[in-house]
């Protein structure tokens, strides 16, 4: 009877402990409210678009800047702290928007959500590791995203409510989504602040010099890579698809744009299944076949011009995709469990490096069409075919 009794404790304890956390993963999801965001204040500001397409710009310039001093971070006060902290720089950038919508306005607004995302991402991915250790990891890891993607999806969605609901908004219309998400954001810092979380003592000290030289560790070096090549396909799968529809089918871009959702409900759907897929089967055959979808959808992209096929190329690439960043970035942590804090930042620095990809697949796509684009992106599958035999059993 006490064992039994134990073990419902620590099941209730380890509860109290999670539901915190995913709330935490579902406020991870709030950057990507800038896409839509963007749009809604290029219309309302009347901006030419490279003017709103600094917006999304400025969240993918911050991790390149947080990422690494994150890590440090870290090692003084903490993976909880620093967490809590990206949740307050989140929830002031999430409030600003309540009281204007001008341009210097929204992009002091979106800067600061790029830094609290990057402190976000970057801590609360080893927090996990308090709590989940070994072969669970990755699974857990690929939950979060799934809650994550929730967020995301829910974003345009309020968004469009905002502007067109007779309910009350008090002037915000569309900018009531910043509010809510604030809102949440507030509660997630209430939550996880009571929750007591056990962390080992902190790492050494370190420098930014000292982060970076764990590249030069091979495996850490070809983890690095693997997320630069998951984020790139990701990016590049968003604005290519539509793109390839309307070049081979002839479709407007209102209708065309239904291939990024396409996309986005297959990547959502892969998180919540790899969840409980990773429970059961090793994280390196999970990881081969997720890699070989992408590549069987990056084939039908290269070979098929009806819709249906495309379709189908784009959902593979999607439920593949969805599970590379969490085994990757488990896959490191676990490598070096004395500096997880720095490989953190380093793995989470490796989103910057996804903005190399669109730009190699906008080169290739002005050479030959849309193939060119594809064909980037298919080096960065082949890539990840490579970095499939180097994953380690945990």
């Amino acid at each position: 009877m006490d064992i039994t009794q134990t073990a419902a404790t620590n099941k209730k304890s380890y509860i109290v402990r999670m539901v915190p956390v995913m709330l935490c993963f579902f406020a991870m999801g709030f950057v990507d409210l800038v896409g839509t965001a963007s749009n809604y204040v290029q219309k309302d500001l009347g901006l030419t678009d490279s003017q709103a397409n600094l917006f999304p710009s400025l969240v993918f310039f911050w991790f390149l800047i947080f990422s690494v001093p994150t890590g440090m971070l870290m090692n003084r006060i903490g993976r909880k702290n620093t967490v809590l902290i990206s949740l307050i720089v989140t929830a002031v950038s999430l409030f600003i928007p309540a009281f204007g919508d001008s341009y210097a306005v929204m992009l002091v607004s979106f800067s600061l959500l790029g830094i609290g995302n990057a402190i976000m991402q970057t801590s609360l991915n080893p927090l996990v590791s308090n709590l989940i250790s070994g072969d669970k990891l990755a699974s857990t890891l690929t939950f979060g995203q799934f809650v994550k993607a929730i967020a995301s999806f829910l974003a345009p969605i309020i968004a469009a409510w905002g502007a067109t609901t007779m309910m009350p908004t008090f002037g915000l219309g569309w900018r009531a989504l910043f509010v809510i998400y604030a809102v949440i954001s507030f509660l997630s810092i209430s939550l996880l602040a009571a929750t007591p979380i056990d962390e080992e003592k902190p790492d050494k000290a370190t420098g930014v010099v000292e982060c970076l030289r764990l590249l030069g560790k091979p495996f850490i070096f070809l983890c690095f890579l693997g997320i630069v090549c998951h984020v790139g396909i990701d990016v590049g799968t968003n604005t290519t698809a539509p793109k390839i529809i309307m070049e081979r089918l002839g479709f407007p871009l209102e209708e065309a744009g239904f291939a990024t959702s396409v996309y986005f409900i297959f990547r959502t759907a892969g998180c919540f299944l790899g969840a409980f897929i990773l429970r059961t089967m090793s994280p390196k055959l999970f990881f081969a076949v997720s890699v070989a979808m992408m590549l069987a959808g990056m084939v039908i992209l290269f070979v098929c011009d009806t819709l249906a096929p495309l379709y189908v190329g784009i959902g593979l690439i999607g439920f593949g995709n969805s599970n590379i960043f969490s085994v990757v970035f488990s896959q490191a942590l676990m490598y070096t469990p004395n500096e997880r804090n720095e490989v953190s930042g380093l793995m989470i620095m490796g989103l910057f490096g996804g903005t190399v990809f669109p730009l190699a697949m906008g080169y290739a796509a002005d050479a030959i069409g849309q193939a060119g684009a594809v064909a980037v992106m298919t080096v960065g599958v082949i890539y990840l075919m490579y970095y499939t035999l180097k994953i380690r059993k945990i």
